[in-house]
């Protein structure tokens, strides 16, 4: 039978009989309100804005409000609409659960067992619901639990467990949150290698829309944060509810609108045949589904933000600047050039020096070694503590790359053991960029690469793993069985990162997979950053981290200052193009930096030192963008938390049709402040045609201007006429005197 995920301890035997009431939940300025009255399973009655203190008579009150009209076309009641639906209780669109015994047991119809709240948290700060439920014709358990964290994020999962002798195969698990009808619009995401994260809105009519990801990993392709929100929703304004399925394989979301009257967003784990068969006794657990609020986009990414820097093991030391060698050296390994790469990097700031492909096995290319983790006497002839030693001599961390859970057929790991490559049965898939996977469902293979992988560890002084996953995963079964495996294999992946953190606690991890294949919250939980793309053209950037930011905070991004030239796009860009678009995010260089000219190197030092006084600002302040009429423009701002201070960044990626441009709102600040705004160096270079001229913006200058935040968010400021690609900073501090 296949590997399942488990809650833990059944929860059936551990709740109370069910508690015949309404349930609110409150906080974080949004409410939610869970029907658990009498043995039907869960509904939400409301999800959306706080609604105050309520009493149990408001809240019958409300759900009475709430119920739609029977219709009498599938059941003569009222169709109770679950966060679990079922056909039996009159339900026509999608199922909550869907599988069967050897084709009985095919629709389920549980009856609440139990039900119970408490607090969960080192702090308390989660009230959490969990409901039980029996199925006795289909021979069915089903745990569903409720969380709302302080943050105002809900997080929510079920459980289903076999209590029947024979199996009972798993097709879907899913869980649905409602939405209300006044929803007009769709936003989620589709991309490609290079272009992830790229937004997408459709209308929000009758029928399904379901985002199927069937990569075995995350996904360039995946919905990521599917949102739905009143017509024109924005950065700053309208209504708008999304979610996220947090798993790192298969995923499907789901947004629903049918003749019921009912509008619903929800998510599971996308399983493919034969994967999940329950024994008796067994059970399956579904990802954690995670759903936002906001009046605004802007508010409900902080909310998730809020959510994940709550975390206990979120990173909070200040995130270092990063060197990586990839786009300087590539496979060209020499201490002698990465020496001087090294002093290079110490000399304009760097504190973390990663060294990429190629140091292991015989990796001198992209076509082997990959399986055989073990340093190469070829060019490391002494191993890597010589270069571990210049790069801790000269004040920076060691970090190294690794791609564990794949496999060159050239490789000494593979000759040893094909039988340990995921293949369909008999048949092997073809390769991609030169590679398979390595079964780490197979308890030989997961024992290898542990021990391989902690040997790397304690030998060395290594304080940082770049963890890459460069294919996706196709026909990826069980060699000899053929079972279909991409479950199992996701959390294997899940269980060799827990196991090094909890043997390396103080190294951090990075997801990578070809770029930002893999940016999710499952993942997130055993990493410390994303590599949000391959490609580091700071023109596409711009709106790479500005959506992969919509689920995740700028500490855990990973954005680098490459070479002039970009390596993936061929197009050229200044310095300060860059270097101002990399700052907001998780700082590093990618860039042969021996290369550089002094000049450059003065200007890279000036954005590192930038970089460094105002991280705390970025890492751990507000979130902000403009709604900008202007196409051309882009402001994303970062405003502490205090409101004492912020950081915008203005920037064009293209020409402006409006010459001069209009002006600009900074949003975030309080408006009953007063604060000094102005340009903040080195990005104070506002170079378009009108500075050429010698004609400068009159609040353009180091005295800038003192507004209060309203003014500044209602009336704003002038744009700066801009040559396309080009961005510029603006500080803006509460001013001294507030009368």
């Amino acid at each position: 039978m296949s590997a399942t995920i488990s809650v833990g301890q059944t929860l059936t035997d551990a709740v109370s009989a069910a508690d015949p009431s309404l349930i609110h939940l409150s906080a974080g300025g949004v409410s939610l309100v869970l029907d658990v009255r009498g043995s039907r399973l869960p509904a939400i009655v409301h999800w959306g804005a706080a609604l105050g203190d309520l009493s149990q008579r408001d809240l019958v009150d409300l759900a009475v409000a709430a119920a739609p009209q029977p219709i009498g076309f599938s059941v003569d009641v009222p169709v109770h609409v679950s966060m679990l639906p079922e056909q039996s209780a009159g339900w026509l669109g999608t199922p909550g659960l869907s599988g069967h015994r050897q084709g009985r047991a095919w629709s389920s119809a549980f009856t609440v067992t139990g039900s119970r709240r408490e607090r969960r948290g080192a702090d308390d700060t989660t009230d959490t619901v969990i409901v039980c439920a029996r199925d006795e014709v289909a021979e069915l358990e089903l745990v569903i639990e409720v969380e709302l964290h302080a943050s105002g994020v809900v997080r929510s999962r079920a459980q289903v467990t076999n209590t029947g002798d024979d199996v009972y195969w798993v097709n879907d698990l899913s869980l649905f949150l409602p939405v209300p009808e006044e929803t007009a619009e769709l936003l989620d995401f589709t991309g490609h290698h290079l272009r992830e994260r790229s937004p997408q809105r459709t209308a929000f009519t009758h029928g399904l829309r379901v985002r199927e990801n069937r990569t075995g990993r995350t996904g360039y392709d995946s919905a990521y944060v599917l949102c739905a929100g009143s017509a024109g929703f924005g950065n700053r304004h309208g209504q708008v509810w999304g979610i996220h399925t947090a798993f790192s394989g298969g995923s499907r979301t789901l947004a629903e609108r049918t003749f019921h009257g009912r509008s619903s967003l929800g998510g599971g784990e996308l399983l493919l045949p034969g994967e999940i068969g329950l024994a008796e006794g067994e059970s399956y657990t579904t990802p954690w589904l995670y759903a936002s609020y906001g009046e605004g986009l802007d508010e409900l990414s902080g909310r998730f933000h809020r959510y994940l820097r709550a975390r206990a093991q979120h990173p909070r030391s200040a995130r270092p600047v990063v060197v990586n060698t990839w786009e300087a050296v590539y496979f060209d390994h020499d201490l002698d050039r990465l020496t001087r790469l090294a002093e290079a990097a110490a000399s304009v700031g760097a504190e973390r020096f990663v060294l990429d492909d190629g140091w292991f096995g015989s990796r001198r290319n992209d076509t082997s070694g990959l399986g055989d983790w073990t340093v190469s006497t070829e060019v490391w002839p002494q191993g890597l503590e010589p270069l571990i030693k210049v790069v801790n001599g000269l004040g920076m961390e060691f970090g190294l790359w690794v791609e564990p859970e794949m496999i060159n057929p050239d490789s000494d790991l593979a000759r040893a053991h094909p039988d340990w490559i995921m293949a369909a049965g008999e048949r092997v898939s073809p390769t991609a960029r030169s590679q398979q996977v390595l079964d780490l469902a197979n308890p030989q293979a997961y024992d290898y690469l542990l021990e391989r992988l902690d040997a790397l560890l304690t030998e060395n002084a290594i304080r940082y793993l770049k963890w890459d996953h460069n294919r996706d995963l196709v026909d990826a079964g069980h060699p000899g069985t053929g079972r279909a495996g991409v479950h199992d294999q996701t959390l294997a992946v899940y269980r060799l990162l827990d196991e090094l953190r909890a043997r390396h606690p103080a190294v951090e991890i990075e997801s990578c997979s070809s770029g930002g294949g893999r940016v999710d919250l499952e993942v997130l939980a055993r990493t410390d950053r994303v590599w949000a793309s391959d490609c580091i053209d700071a023109h596409e950037r711009v709106m790479i981290q500005r959506w992969t930011s919509l689920l995740i905070p700028l500490e855990l991004i990973g954005s680098h200052i490459g070479a002039p030239r970009s390596h993936t796009t061929r197009r050229e860009l200044p310095l300060d193009m860059r270097a101002g678009t990399a700052i907001f995010g998780h700082l590093g260089i990618e860039w042969d930096l021996t290369r550089a000219s002094e000049d450059e190197l003065d200007r890279l030092r000036q954005w590192v030192t930038l970089y460094k006084q105002v991280r705390g600002l970025l890492h751990t302040g507000v979130l902000v963008h403009g709604d900008l009429s202007n196409p051309a423009y882009e402001l994303t701002g970062v405003v502490a938390q205090d409101g004492s201070q912020a950081l915008y960044a203005i920037t064009a990626t293209a020409t402006s049709a409006s010459y001069p441009p209009g002006s600009v709102a900074l949003p975030g600040l309080d408006p009953a402040r007063t604060y000094r705004v102005r340009p903040q160096p080195p990005g104070d270079i506002a170079d378009g045609n009108a500075a050429d001229w010698g004609a400068a913006l009159p609040w353009w200058s180091p005295s800038g201007v003192r507004l209060s935040g309203r003014v500044l968010d209602t009336a704003g400021l002038r744009l700066p006429v801009l040559y396309p690609d080009r961005v510029v900073l603006i500080r803006v501090t509460e001013a001294a005197d507030q009368a």
